[in-house]
């Protein structure tokens, strides 16, 4: 790890509040992008409170057309209906998100 990640992740590590809130807002933010997922036809296999694991017959397709709105999401080869999603980090990223998925 490079000395500005320790710098700054160190001290977040030891403020036990900011872990508590951490943890909440990326358990919600999992949520949310279940409930977005699910909207465009996506079934929810599971992930962590970081990224989802999801599936759809249209996957390739979606991998694509998710990839021309700028976003990154892992394609699996086998089997090639699952797509992982990371949490997007910001309220920009979400609509972005939002707006790929409506089509």
């Amino acid at each position: 790890m490079s000395g500005p990640a320790l710098a700054v992740g160190i001290p977040a590590l030891r403020d036990r509040n900011w872990l508590m809130e951490a943890a909440r807002r990326c358990a919600v933010d999992a949520l949310r992008l279940d409930m977005l997922l699910a909207q465009a036809g996506f079934r929810i296999l599971g992930g962590t409170s970081l990224f989802r694991l999801a599936s759809h017959e249209a996957a390739p397709e979606w991998f694509a057309r998710l990839g021309q709105a700028g976003i990154l999401v892992r394609q699996f080869r086998d089997p090639a209906a699952w797509l992982r999603f990371g949490l997007p980090g910001d309220e920009a990223g979400w609509a972005r998100l939002e707006a790929a998925l409506r089509g």
